[in-house]
């Protein structure tokens, strides 16, 4: 093992070498032991579609596929287009809120929409 060294974010001595990266037990900190890290920019955050792309409050997203409405009888077909999305913090993963033609209002998982 390299020999020690200390954490970038909370300075504690006791970090380790786990193959490319280096961890901190006492803060979890990750980064990178390679020159120039490429670990060390934080991911961007925010809300993501299926493909990976950031989405913003007032875009426009496409339903990947049929999702029924809970409590009815109803379905949102794949391809419908969802215009002015307005992102939410949610537990139970329904962080976009919207409003759907011919459903009304509900909310929807960022995990089964793509950025239009």
């Amino acid at each position: 093992m390299i020999s020690s060294t200390h954490c970038p974010a909370c300075r504690s001595e006791h970090a380790y070498q786990d193959r490319d990266l280096w961890i901190c037990p006492e803060c979890g900190h990750e980064w990178s032991a390679l020159p120039g890290g490429a670990a060390d920019a934080p991911d961007e955050a925010g809300v993501r579609d299926a493909h990976g792309n950031v989405l913003a409050d007032g875009d426009s997203v496409i339903v990947m596929k049929d999702l029924k409405v809970k409590g009815s009888s109803s379905v949102v077909k794949g391809g419908t287009k969802v215009r002015n999305i307005r992102l939410q913090d949610a537990t139970d993963g329904h962080n976009i809120a919207c409003r759907i033609d011919g459903i009304g209002a509900m909310n929807l998982k960022s995990e089964f929409v793509k950025k239009a």
